[in-house]
């Protein structure tokens, strides 16, 4: 059987129905597999939690009393004779008062010739110092800003201070400023030193991230007040490691309004010679711990008390008083003796325990009047 001959389709119109067809072909596989391309919908959040609503009010509320601090050095150009301005550092601070006083660490300040503030807002201002208590990393700046920028930072307590609470850093770590990081407070009573290698007691520990340009910064509690100043951090890098410290409120409370009222921070004192070297010598023959008084000042509130220093005499030695306890609390050492001492007041009176002549006793001793 024969069949009529098909008609074949001319090339050009074959070229245009493959061509449809491959691109039909390549679509339909294509797009099978290939994703939606608009954007996801946002998938609701719902209210935040209590926590990041109270750490987000602490924030709004305290940041405006935190200031970024920088500091110049001048230079003289050796070949030019021209005094150059070096940048020196970067630090944090706070408002203390709509005076204009502003709180920093001693350290961040240290060399410098000059220092801008710069507020919350951008604002800045050229800061003077007021005054320095470097034993205790303090130092007091003032500038001249209207009182409706000054935001004065609410001031708590760090008595009362448990371990495990929460703790909030504010400040400028690596220039970034206005940064927030959060913690607990780790340990209390820990013992760091200033920059004049005098111990500053009753530290607060704090695993809240401080980095350099944090210095200087509020360490805050729950309810946004003041419990120290963010002053150093333990780290072989330079870099946060968990273990931050800060000195505590009640010491700022009390070193501040000095430095405001007379530029430098005067604490009572005992008016005694003592030495650690020598005087362990001495009390580790007696078998006996604390400070050996090697002599008493003419006037002193120690004269007054009637305390006896360490006298050589062609007999030999007669060995002073050695200290052990101020108002109950064990010293071993003149670091000891003077934290203990300079916690309280001119005018306080203390109790000593003593040790004279392998006798214990106690005696009150009345510290001096403010100077």
């Amino acid at each position: 059987m024969r069949y009529p001959p098909v008609p074949s389709m001319s090339p050009f119109i074959a070229a245009i129905v493959g061509a449809v067809l491959a691109v039909f072909v390549y679509r339909y596989f294509i797009d099978r597999g290939t994703p939606a391309v608009e954007p996801r919908p946002v998938t609701p959040r719902g209210d935040l939690a209590d926590d990041e609503k109270s750490t987000i009010a602490i924030f709004r509320t305290a940041s405006p009393s935190v200031v970024y601090i920088t500091t110049a050095a001048q230079r003289l150009d050796p070949w030019t004779r021209n005094v150059l301005e070096i940048p020196q550092g970067t630090g944090s601070g706070f408002v203390w008062d709509d005076s204009g006083h502003i709180v920093t660490n001693f350290h961040v300040i240290q060399n410098a010739t000059s220092a801008t503030v710069t507020l919350h807002d951008g604002s800045t201002y050229a800061a003077s110092l007021v005054g320095s208590a470097p034993d205790h990393d303090l130092a007091v700046l003032r500038i001249r800003a209207p009182r409706e920028k000054l935001r004065p930072i609410p001031v708590g307590t760090s008595s009362d201070l448990q371990v495990g609470q929460k703790a909030f850093a504010i400040g400028d770590p690596f220039g970034l400023d206005q940064t927030l990081t959060t913690g607990v407070v780790s340990a209390l009573g820990r013992t760091i030193r200033s920059v004049t290698n005098r111990p500053i007691e009753d530290v607060i520990q704090t695993d809240a991230a401080i980095n350099p340009g944090n210095s200087g910064g509020p360490l805050l509690d729950s309810a946004g007040r003041l419990i120290g100043v963010n002053t150093a951090i333990y780290s072989p890098t330079g870099s946060s490691a968990g273990i931050g410290f800060a000195i505590p409120v009640d010491t700022v409370n009390r070193v501040v309004p000095q430095l405001i009222r007379t530029g430098k921070f005067a604490a009572p004192s005992l008016g005694i010679v003592v030495d650690d070297r020598l005087g362990r010598t001495i009390t580790s023959r007696m078998r006996v711990e604390g400070v050996l008084i090697l002599g008493v000042r003419s006037g002193s509130a120690a004269e007054a008390a009637g305390l006896r220093g360490t006298q050589m005499t062609r007999e030999g030695v007669i060995v002073g008083d050695v200290i052990t306890h101020v108002d109950g609390r064990k010293v071993r050492t003149t670091d000891e003796l003077i934290a203990a001492i300079q916690k309280r007041n001119f005018g306080d009176t203390v109790t000593l325990t003593i040790i004279r002549d392998g006798q214990t006793m106690q005696v009150a001793v009345k510290l001096p009047l403010a100077p």
